[in-house]
């Protein structure tokens, strides 16, 4: 007992240390942080950040389509978030005539901003613990199916009377791994306009070579504006509608930062997965991340060579790219980090000490769950099933990175549905066509940004990989006809379907889904990238998808039971929910670090950087002239630090991951100095292992992009749209 009192009393000591790590559930602060916040130098409360009961920060802060955060800056629904977040809506928008990419927009007027249909963001009205309403009938005797259809049936009753006579929307998201339950009622916006964005060379500088690094220097920033109708409510969009008039909006600092300044940040984080088993870890770092990020440095390499060659092809490729890119190399980041600081055999070395914890307490009290489920044979049970869990696993990375890696394959397998419902003959003549009506409506945007040239040098690579390296059982059974048909000539292959498709030529298949019968679908059946798809699709839905279903129905109850024993093995702990996609408050210091011997990083950069890094044969590090003499005259403007300099970008020890993209970071008054947009590559691991000495995220200083929109871009009805405290 004293081993396992002093192994516990480290495990204590350890995590208190991790003072700056987590992703807290804003309506808990006055329970669990602020004290800590503001001994950290925080000089609000608690109800000043989230509040249903008058306006509060949270009523500024807003998910930005599906995957990024956005915060109000003005009265008038005017918002920011990050250059990367809105590149596909300025890439949708962008033509060889229009190029809002290479140049840049700036809206002079209400009425030039961009409408761009389909964007949405969504604002948070109030949240609410209603775990005891959704366990409610659970109990340990049932089986796992039986908990999770209660839990359905609770959820769909207190989410559909959440929002009973509003226009509001609710959601119940699980925390904890199904231990906790909250209940989100928010409401989304249909209109959203592009008010402006720096050009590329601005947003974007530094490219692929600088993404997830440190020192950074790209002005990551664009501007929307949110619109509502006459009600101040939400509306598709109208040439009448109005724009929106928010309870609350920050007001934006000048006043700059210094090392070790309190700083919070407000955002939307997607996944994080941080109580993570070693075996999870382990499949995750050295298995899966390694596979991914060889195919996609493949597909990489033909698009950038392809990107490099033609302007029109980088305005159809930009996003596409970036979103290949993003995930690659913060792939590859991920796996260093943890296997720089050994996370793998850290969460061994935690687990034993669970175990011996386990071992120590009652048979009856280890209980929990099902019957056979018991804390001292937990570990062993996650064990056995992650090997189980490999090799269908490691299918669905080379079908989902590979095979759908493939774009004329994604686009083909859309088709199977028309295709299933002609042949059954039980849907009519009318809802076939109407049903082709619909793929019809989608061709122009697929073909928009879609270059035969890239797609065939992809599909070679993509597909040897598969035959090469997927596991005989789980390889979809189109490749025994392809290799007794090309042997192992791939190329001749991806030959045959490129030229004997109709799906790579779009007047082709406009014309069949013009008037489409019923009796058409074989033409669409037969096609040689249709059949491959569907292949790939069928082995996915059929053999790869269930078998993957089912291990991690078995993970995750496994993972709720571990997680239970954490918070009763460390009752003295704060504990913070793996991110989800729901807001959250983290919170930390202005900061430096060291990646390795002998190096150091300061905590910001300046202008002088972008000089330093300047080449005109390079995309990614050219300058704009305009740009480049401002920086050369030092016409900074009101925008320069206290020492004269431009300030581009800054570091802190804030706990980020994706969807934290354009998140406001906050200084101790809650004024905004920054616009989060990355993690140092050393930190990418935080996902799963948060480090204090190494994780930081990167931040676009807000007078950098205030600087950009008044003198460079000289759209300063914008500026004067914002509460700048100076």
């Amino acid at each position: 007992m004293k081993k396992l009192f002093l192994s516990l009393l480290f495990i204590s000591n350890f995590t208190l240390l991790f003072s700056e790590e987590g992703m807290w559930i804003p309506m808990l602060l006055e329970q669990l942080n602020i004290k800590q916040m503001q001994d950290m130098g925080l000089k609000l409360t608690a109800e000043d950040i989230y509040s249903i009961n008058h306006s509060s920060l949270k009523d500024a802060i807003v998910q930005f389509g599906n995957g990024c955060t956005a915060e109000i800056v003005s009265p008038d629904g005017l918002i920011l978030t990050n250059h990367h977040c809105g590149l596909g809506s300025i890439q949708r928008q962008s033509t060889l005539e229009h190029d809002y990419l290479t140049h840049g927009f700036w809206s002079q007027t209400l009425e030039e901003e961009l409408p761009i249909p389909g964007l949405t963001v969504t604002l948070l009205i109030r949240m609410e613990d209603v775990t005891d309403q959704i366990l409610n009938h659970v109990t340990d005797s049932i089986s796992q199916m039986q908990r999770m259809e209660i839990i359905r049936k609770n959820q769909e009753n207190i989410e559909k009377e959440a929002v009973k006579g509003t226009h509001y929307d609710a959601k119940i998201r699980s925390f904890f791994y199904g231990n906790q339950y909250y209940l989100f009622v928010t409401q989304t916006f249909r209109d959203i306009r592009l008010a402006g964005a720096p050009p590329s060379g601005i947003g974007q500088f530094g490219g692929d070579t600088d993404n997830w690094m440190w020192p950074r220097h790209g002005g990551d920033f664009s501007l929307f504006r949110i619109y509502v109708n006459k009600e101040n409510e939400p509306s598709d969009y109208s040439k009448n509608n109005i724009p929106y008039h928010s309870k609350s909006y920050l007001p934006i600092s000048l006043n700059g930062y210094k090392k070790g300044d309190f700083t919070f940040i407000f955002g939307y984080p997607g996944s994080t997965r941080e109580y993570l088993t070693s075996y999870g870890m382990e499949l995750t770092v050295n298995k899966e991340n390694p596979v991914r990020t060889s195919l996609r440095q493949k597909r990489l390499e033909i698009l950038i060579a392809a990107m490099n060659e033609s302007k029109q092809i980088r305005i159809q490729y930009t996003s596409k790219h970036q979103g290949i890119a993003n995930g690659w190399k913060k792939m590859i980041g991920e796996t260093r980090g943890i296997n720089g600081i050994d996370g793998v055999n850290k969460k061994r070395e935690f687990e034993k000490k669970f175990q011996e914890w386990a071992d120590s307490i009652s048979k009856s009290k280890s209980m929990i769950g099902n019957d056979h489920e018991k804390f001292d044979h937990l570990l062993e049970e996650f064990e056995k099933t992650y090997q189980g869990f490999y090799l269908p696993d490691m299918a669905s990375v080379y079908l989902s990175e590979a095979g759908m890696g493939v774009e004329i394959i994604k686009f083909a397998a859309g088709f199977r549905e028309l295709v299933k419902n002609c042949k059954s003959g039980i849907t009519s003549s009318a809802d076939v066509r109407k049903a082709a009506e619909k793929l019809l409506s989608g061709v122009n945007g697929f073909y928009k940004d879609y270059s035969v040239s890239i797609d065939h040098k992809v599909f070679v690579p993509m597909l040897e990989e598969m035959a090469n390296n997927m596991d005989k059982k789980f390889l979809p059974q189109i490749f025994q006809l392809i290799e007794k048909k090309f042997g192992k000539d791939y190329s001749g292959y991806a030959n045959y379907v490129f030229e004997k498709s109709i799906f790579p030529d779009s007047a082709k298949l406009k014309k069949i889904l013009r008037n489409f019968q019923p009796s058409d679908y074989k033409k669409i059946e037969k096609d040689p990238a249709y059949q491959l798809a569907l292949s790939i699709y069928q082995r996915n839905e059929k053999d790869v998808l269930p078998v993957i279903t089912r291990f991690n129905g078995r993970i995750d109850s496994l993972q709720r039971i571990y997680m239970a024993g954490q918070m009763e093995m460390q009752k003295g702990r704060r504990f913070y929910p793996d991110a989800n996609g729901t807001l959250r408050i983290s919170y930390g210091k202005i900061d430096d670090y060291s990646p390795k011997d002998a190096v150091n990083y300061n905590y910001f950069t300046t202008s002088g950087g972008i000089l330093e890094k300047e080449d005109s044969l390079v995309y990614d590090y050219s300058i704009d002239p305009k740009l480049k003499s401002l920086f050369v005259t030092r016409d900074f403007g009101r925008y320069a630090d206290h020492d004269g300099t431009l300030h581009i970008a800054f570091t802190a020890s804030n706990h980020t991951t994706g969807g934290n993209s354009g998140s406001p970071v906050l200084d101790s008054r809650g004024n905004l100095i920054g616009l989060n947009y990355d993690r140092n590559w050393e930190g990418t691991m935080s996902d799963l292992m948060y480090d204090p000495g190494q994780c930081r995220n990167i931040s676009l200083d807000i007078r950098y992009c205030l600087f950009v929109i008044d003198k460079y871009a000289g759209a300063t009805r914008l500026i004067r749209e914002m509460k700048i405290v100076e």
